[in-house]
């Protein structure tokens, strides 16, 4: 199976290159101005996830997560690090997907959405628990 989802330079170059533009795009219609990309404390794997720390054009910082997943952000200050970072997203949207169960218990759309939460929250939370992908080259 990891075979079927590996990725030539070229297509993980791509891969990259659309999830920096989902996240823009999601900052943009948040409010948020796009300056720079930290790539040094960023991380990827693709075709999975994304991680970006971004500078917008004020100099505030942001963490942006991106991939096979919802986009989303938060300030810097939740977390000082990537896998910091993924670790706070998991968590909030664990509480998210509660959340949305809690209030739309009969919206069948909502459901789907908290079930895809939770499942990628689960997911991160394993990621960020990997030493192996944390260690600094």
């Amino acid at each position: 199976m990891a075979e079927q989802n590996r990725l030539t330079e070229e297509q993980t170059a791509e891969w990259i290159k659309l999830q920096l533009q989902r996240s823009n795009k999601h900052l943009a219609e948040n409010g948020v101005l796009f300056d720079a990309v930290v790539m040094e404390e960023s991380r990827y794997l693709a075709p999975y996830i994304a991680l970006w720390k971004i500078r917008d054009n004020e100099s505030n910082y942001y963490w942006v997560l991106s991939g096979d997943l919802p986009v989303d952000f938060t300030v810097i200050g939740n977390a000082e690090d990537a896998r910091g970072a993924m670790k706070y997203f998991s968590m909030s949207w664990q509480m998210k997907a509660e959340n949305i169960r809690a209030a739309n218990a009969v919206d069948e759309e909502q459901l789907k959405y908290a079930a895809l939460l939770q499942n990628r929250a689960e997911s991160m939370y394993t990621l960020q628990n990997a030493d192996d992908l944390w260690v600094q080259q």
